[in-house]
């Protein structure tokens, strides 16, 4: 075919609206992407005033299922807000209760501090000199009496609300964890310590120091920040504490993530009594048959009738 064939066809193509012969076939794609069939298609639906795919068409069951949809919303909306005053007034009430509840505890706890006193009196008018003495001596011991004197005071803090670590080191994170107040506690312990209490609540040989999701309890009762671990002991307790263990890890902690600890010396330190513990005794099980006696005995046999044997 000759150079002008190729320009008369090209002419023709551009009156017929088709798709004709190119000898660079990506040229004649980038030029013509639609491909003949469709623009056809879409041709006969602009000829019969059917829109396309691109037109927009609001049948009548599309209409009354948004009108009904936007009216489940608008009811919705409108009982939200018609019970938003009434899950105010609960909350107020809880927190109200809450607060009596408190002042409650409050008031029993120092009745109970009062009846306390009293039965320390009455005991060590009962007792006498001696003998009061030495139960002083035993209860500041154990913790089930009020001690005054000298020591160390080790309070520990969050770190404050968005400050970021100020090393890349992960060490942990910039709150106290109970984990802390065990170290704390027991390193003070090992330095000599004769009586230790946590923001006011005295630790004794069952005391325990836990966590319940994000709060810290020491024999069940709840703690806040900032944490002071009072501790009353030897002046050579801080010194001692110092080097532990769980001093130079709270440093450490304290440099990287912003957490604040720090240990000082107290003069004239009060720290309460702790609650007396509810102790439970484990006692030996009796048996009425001859049997279980025999068993207890570690003998099958009968006892002699001399009267032997056991």
């Amino acid at each position: 075919m000759s150079e002008r064939g190729v320009v008369n066809d090209e002419q023709g193509e551009g009156r017929r609206g088709g798709r004709g012969f190119s000898a660079d076939f990506l040229t004649e794609l980038f030029r013509n992407p639609l491909d003949p069939g469709y623009a056809d298609a879409a041709l006969r639906r602009a000829q019969r005033g059917q829109p396309g795919r691109a037109g927009w068409s609001v049948s009548p069951v599309s209409l009354v299922i948004v009108v009904l949809l936007g009216f489940l919303f608008a009811v919705a909306y409108r009982q939200t807000m018609a019970e938003e005053p009434g899950r105010a007034q609960a909350r107020s009430g809880l927190v109200a209760q809450i607060q009596q509840r408190q002042g409650e505890t409050d008031e029993l706890s120092i009745r109970a501090d009062a009846l306390r006193e009293e039965v320390n009196r009455q005991r060590e008018a009962a007792l006498g000199g001696s003998g009061a003495a030495r139960l002083r001596n035993l209860e500041a011991s154990t913790g089930l009496g009020k001690v005054r004197g000298d020591g160390v005071v080790v309070r520990l803090a969050d770190a404050p609300p968005g400050q970021q670590p100020l090393s890349g080191a992960k060490v942990g994170p910039p709150q106290v964890l109970y984990s802390d107040l065990q170290g704390v506690a027991n390193d003070l312990w090992g330095a000599g310590a004769e009586a230790i209490a946590i923001n006011g609540q005295r630790l004794t040989a069952t005391s325990t120091i836990r966590n319940a999701g994000q709060a810290i309890l020491v024999d069940f009762r709840p703690v806040t920040g900032p944490y002071e671990v009072s501790a009353i002991g030897p002046g050579a307790m801080r010194k001692r504490y110092e080097g532990s263990g769980s001093a130079l890890t709270m440093r450490k902690v304290a440099q990287d993530t912003g957490l604040s600890f720090e240990v000082r010396d107290a003069e004239d330190l009060t720290l309460p009594a702790a609650p007396e513990p509810q102790l439970r005794y484990a006692q030996p099980a009796v048996s009425t048959s001859p049997s279980g006696a025999d068993e207890l005995s570690g003998s099958g046999s009968s006892p002699s009738p001399s009267g032997g044997g056991r």
